[in-house]
């Protein structure tokens, strides 16, 4: 069985390339730079870009099933050039934004596009990246060892790469999960604040966590680049997940009772999701 992984050298498909190895798979991954993928000997590598469909042919050759990293504009086409192909399944990376209605431009397309195929499908829809907080917070705790935020208190529960990763590995290679959509979250509510000491305990240094405000912040992230700089306005409140303009304020008045019970890889792989600690701890290194 042949499964091919597009997006295979992002924080997810990275991890999925070597999850599918593990089980055993016959794995392709299809990324725009082959020459510098990096992945495992064992995956055929080869080119090709989700937003050029007409470079995905030999990618698609012989496929049995298919990791959809999100790319809205082309999945239309995407889509019907995989089931072309002859492939069975898809598993989508998309996002619990969905479940609200709050994402229908970035994902919703990408999951419309798969359900209206003739293929067996299934949505993996993460909340909040754990990884977040090394593309936010990296920078000043790599250099002071702070962290700036204008809602300490702000809970929420970040889910684990790898738990992701997991769940899509379940779904390609077992039954049972067609037509699902698996919401996902980490195992605990947690404030910015405490994330931040589970960090300060992985590194056994103290983080000191600095309360500025918004606007303060949004600069802050602004002059980082990447991630932060990409994702300021909405991380902040100054744009909704469609870039409508907000006014941004104080944490958002969620409390442990609400978040209690959210779904998490658990109900798939069988295993405890992964805690903040246990992700800070395998990324000390990063934030030093």
């Amino acid at each position: 069985m042949t499964i091919l992984v597009t997006g295979a050298t992002g924080n997810i498909g990275r991890l999925v390339v070597e999850g599918l190895l593990e089980a055993g798979a016959s794995v392709r991954a299809v990324t725009r730079f082959p020459e510098t993928a990096g992945l495992p000997a064992k995956a055929e590598v080869v080119h090709g870009d989700l937003t050029r469909p007409d470079t995905l042919a030999e990618a698609l050759r012989g496929v049995e099933a298919v990791y959809l990293f999100p790319v809205a504009a082309t999945a239309g086409e995407v889509v019907g050039l995989i089931e072309a192909a002859g492939a069975e399944r898809v598993v989508t990376l998309s996002s619990g934004a969905v479940e609200g209605g709050y994402d229908t431009d970035f994902h919703l397309p990408v999951e419309q596009a798969v359900e209206a195929s003739g293929m067996a499908w299934t949505h993996v829809r993460p909340g909040e990246f754990m990884l977040n907080k090394l593309w936010l917070w990296g920078p000043s705790i790599r250099a002071e060892r702070t962290v700036r935020e204008p809602s300490p208190d702000a809970l929420w529960c970040p889910v684990h790469e790898r738990d992701i990763a997991e769940v899509a590995v379940a779904a390609l290679t077992e039954d049972g999960h067609a037509g699902a959509a698996y919401p996902l979250n980490g195992p605990q509510a947690l404030s910015l604040r405490d994330q931040a000491r589970e960090i300060a305990a992985a590194l056994g240094e103290d983080v000191r966590f600095e309360r500025v405000t918004p606007q303060e912040a949004r600069e802050l992230y602004r002059r980082q680049g990447g991630f932060a700089a990409a994702n300021a306005d909405f991380l902040l409140g100054f744009t909704d997940y469609g870039g409508a303009e907000t006014t941004p304020g104080e944490a958002d008045g969620l409390d442990a009772s609400m978040l209690a019970d959210l779904p998490t890889a658990a109900a798939v792989t069988g295993r405890p999701a992964r805690t903040f600690a246990a992700w800070a701890r395998e990324h000390a290194g990063d934030f030093r």
